[in-house]
């Protein structure tokens, strides 16, 4: 037996045979996204590229689970393992299945470039609906627990994960190629870095993936103070570029001067498999003296230690019996829709929800969302085998006449080529003088709100000009608005949105993924209640937004300012009336009680730590959180562990310690400031803590 199909040995030892028997030029193959065979080694040809950051994309029928950024509204880091291990376990069911039919083409493979966790630090970034919010702490919290269920606890991993984009990358798309994101070494380690690192150390992330930008000069695929950043982690996984990212080295950023001097500069850095085609210059690299033979060994063995890991040479693992029948079954999918009933925020209600159905007998649904899958879906997404609609939902579970009218086009002032512009609005206004009650569905879809060269460019290379909706659609809202019909806006979107409008009641749905429509029309209904909470801050105008290109925190994310607040992070209506009635801290769990005097519902306990030392961020930060269900009348006492990581600061210099004494710890259903206690009408309780 080879020495590489040795299952008793470790990865490293097998990947290290396995390399030593390629000739140069074979390893230097292994370093592309698109592997090729090597035959006489039994090396199978391997495609590096998939993804999955909610569920299985890309790749024909998967389960379609609400886009990240409706994933961390959930607060449930348990629910997005979950999900990480349902997508995971569907990965593997066609992967099994296509290599059995010798398929092993782009998105068929075992690497998950998934989770993203950049920050959102600005809402007009058209790919921060792919992310878990602006909070550091919480998209650490869930991209971990995402890793972990990706990756699992098997003796082979079922599934590798990818940390991206690494790092400081949140926009502008337009100039992303080409941009230098300026950062501080307090901004890098308290914002931009901090997810990373915790998703190296704690979770064991397999693989991180670079991003297009430069970072303080250096291009991120090659950066000497990232890639030392992973060696302080000891990150012992790959790390793959962003797709065709090392062509801008040359051809943007202007650091080298050929295909062949990128290739070199990337590798010597320490990217080992490139997403693009630069790498077919490693020889010419290597014939130049540029590199050397092992450099490229080295990156080699990292990559085929990544496939043993996966137990790709392996003659049986445990998940090689996974059946096709598993992709896109009603357990998954009813996981799908938990998700999106978890994940919808109720931003306003003056009592209209839940509706009374028996007083209703006509509802008109309209808007150009109403109808749309693309308003499920997101971006990064497969295929449902069925889509729910929000118009669906609600026919499916209203016994009362639906009338639908598209009301507008997305965002063009016309649906018809041929009509004049506004040529749906007479038909909205005509179903609305029909019905008791108005559902209008607004927002956006991933064709103008996404990575740049996948949407229409109507929003500035897929970014937002504006925190408005597109003129049409507030047409459209004016129209129905005075007609004065009682009136409930769903938004679907990824992002900050102000529709500018005053309805009865207002929910923001994300894109909910395939269930969506039930789940809306569950929580309209009152079968459920609504739970989610704001993973960002809704800003009232991007006019008082700092610069997009300025990558400085200052001004931005509800850690750094209390200005230009709409709805704040963490915030979110439910049918019940929580409040947080009593908090201890001893041992390093906070101990809450709260009860709930309204209907059943589910809430989430929220904590925050005000370090009121001069390196901490202005406001109280999130420190922990926990998702309860409540009875009516129920009271319930919950741990919430706090890592002692909360109590931490970073100065200037980046240097991050436990610099303060004194610190505030508060609990509550949303964060401590005054527009969150004015909204939901409730307090948060506090207890303070020396150290």
């Amino acid at each position: 037996m080879k020495k590489y199909l040795d299952s008793s040995l470790s990865a490293l030892e097998r990947a290290e045979a396995l390399v030593a028997e390629m000739t140069i030029d074979e390893a230097a193959s292994q370093l592309r996204y698109n592997a090729p065979a090597i035959e006489r080694l039994g090396v199978p040809a391997y495609n590096w590229w998939n993804e999955g950051i909610h569920g299985l994309a890309r790749s024909g029928i998967a389960t379609m689970f609400p886009q990240a950024i409706g994933l961390a509204a959930m607060f449930d880091t348990d629910l997005v393992g979950q999900v990480a291990d349902i997508t995971a376990t569907e990965a593997r069911a066609k992967f099994n299945a296509y290599q059995r039919l010798g398929d092993r083409d782009i998105y068929k493979g075992l690497t998950l470039w998934a989770p993203n966790i950049n920050i959102f630090r600005d809402p007009r970034w058209g790919r921060g609906h792919e992310t878990y919010g602006e909070d550091p702490y919480l998209t650490a919290e869930n991209g971990k627990a995402f890793v972990k269920g990706l990756q699992g606890d098997g003796r082979v991993m079922k599934a590798a994960a990818c940390a991206k984009h690494f790092a400081v990358h949140s926009g502008p798309e337009a100039l992303r190629h080409s941009f230098d994101a300026r950062a501080t070494p307090k901004d890098m380690e308290e914002t931009y870095l901090y997810a990373f690192g915790e998703l190296v150390r704690d979770a064991h992330v397999e693989a991180v993936m670079g991003a297009y930008n430069r970072v303080n000069g250096e291009p991120a695929c090659a950066s000497e103070f990232l890639m030392g950043k992973l060696r302080e982690w000891d990150f012992d996984g790959h790390f793959v570029s962003d797709c065709w990212a090392i062509q801008d080295f040359h051809m943007n950023h202007m650091v080298t001067a050929s295909p062949v001097e990128s290739a070199a500069m990337a590798l010597k850095a320490g990217c080992d498999v490139n997403c693009g085609c630069t790498y077919v210059n490693l020889l010419a690299a290597l014939n130049d003296g540029l590199i050397t033979e092992k450099d490229i060994r080295r990156s080699c063995v990292k990559l085929m230690r990544t496939r043993m890991r996966l137990g790709m040479f392996d003659e049986h693992t445990e998940f090689d019996d996974i059946p096709y029948t598993v992709v896109a079954c009603a357990e998954n999918k009813a996981v799908s829709l938990k998700c999106a009933e978890r994940s919808m925020v109720l931003l306003k209600n003056n009592g209209i929800l839940p509706l009374v159905e028996s007083k209703l007998s006509t509802i008109a649904v309209i808007g150009p969302n109403a109808d749309s899958r693309a308003a499920l879906e997101g971006n990064y997404c497969g295929t449902a085998d069925k889509y729910v609609t929000f118009l669906d939902g609600i026919r499916e579970r209203f016994s009362g006449r639906v009338i639908y009218a598209e009301g507008c086009h997305l965002y063009k002032d016309r649906s018809s080529v041929l009509a004049q512009a506004g040529d749906r609005y007479a038909e909205a206004v005509a179903a609305a003088e029909c019905a008791d009650l108005v559902v209008l569905c607004l927002g956006l879809d991933a064709t103008i709100e996404g990575e740049e060269g996948d949407t229409g460019n109507e929003f500035s290379s897929g970014d937002k000009n504006d925190l408005r909706l597109p003129e049409s659609q507030r047409i459209l809202t004016e129209r129905i608005a005075a007609f004065g019909k009682p009136t409930v806006i769903v938004c679907a979107a990824g992002s900050s949105i102000n529709t500018e409008a005053d309805p009865d009641a207002l929910i923001h749905v994300w894109y909910p993924g395939s269930e969506g429509g039930t789940a809306l029309a569950e929580i309209l209904f009152g079968d459920v209640s609504p739970s989610g909470k704001l993973p960002v801050t809704f800003c009232e105008s991007a006019d008082s937004l700092p610069d997009f290109t300025d990558y400085s925190m200052k001004g931005r994310t509800y850690r750094y300012t209390r200005e230009n607040v709409l709805y704040p992070f963490g915030y979110g209506l439910t049918y019940g009336a929580v409040r947080v009635t009593g908090l201890e801290y001893r041992d390093g769990k906070a101990i809450v009680t709260a009860e709930n005097s309204g209907a059943p519902t589910e809430d989430v306990i929220e904590l925050y730590l005000k370090d009121y030392s001069v390196q901490a961020v202005p406001n109280a930060a999130l420190c922990g959180f926990k998702r309860v269900s409540f009875g009516s009348g129920e009271t319930v006492t919950v741990e919430i562990p706090l890592a002692q990581k909360a109590f931490t600061a970073v100065d200037e210099s980046g240097k991050r310690a436990v610099f303060g004494r004194r610190f505030t710890l508060y609990a509550g259903t949303h964060q401590p400031d005054e527009l969150s206690g004015r909204l939901s009408g409730t307090s948060c309780v506090s207890v303070d803590i020396e150290l």
